[in-house]
């Protein structure tokens, strides 16, 4: 064998605590990896029906509020977020659910009966009943749930 190839102690010793210390850094390594983008690479319900109650407390061209409470888990952090709606309906069998918050800045809207629309307070946003634009600063109408009825219930998709 010539010199070259041979390993001095020395530099087996130093080749050795290198392995060993790039093991431990692994190990220390990875799982504070998973740790920290485990929630983002989970994967997440993106839409999921919220029951809102009974069809019976809706009145015929009157829409009606409703409140649920969700929870919803962005990353680490999981909350509890109240959703409300105004559900509509003009037959009893087909209904409508809107969305109480303004699209201009995010107010909160809600139903005038005297004057069958619904009206946002910050900037004087007007809807018709169906969550159409009438007037003021809104670019566009109120956002739409898809809606599903079982039993006599009524569900909503949130995603």
């Amino acid at each position: 064998m010539s010199e070259e190839q041979k390993l001095s102690r020395r530099n087996f010793l130093s080749l050795a605590t290198l392995a060993i210390g790039g093991l431990i850094s692994t190990a220390l390594v990875i799982p504070a990896i998973a740790y920290i983008l485990g929630p983002t690479l989970q994967s997440q319900k993106t839409q999921e029906w919220i029951p809102l109650g009974s069809t019976k407390k809706i009145g015929l061209s009157t829409p009606t509020l409703f409140k649920a409470n969700i929870q919803k888990q962005t990353g680490w952090i999981q909350s509890d977020q109240e959703i409300s709606a105004y559900c509509l309906t003009e037959d009893g069998r087909t209904f409508l659910a809107i969305s109480n918050i303004c699209t201009h800045l995010g107010c909160h809207v809600r139903w005038i009966t005297e004057q069958q629309s619904f009206y946002c307070p910050c900037h004087n946003g007007i809807f018709d009943k169906e969550g159409n634009v009438v007037s003021g600063p809104p670019p566009r109408p109120l956002d739409r749930y898809e809606v599903k009825v079982e039993n006599d219930q009524l569900f909503i998709k949130v995603g």
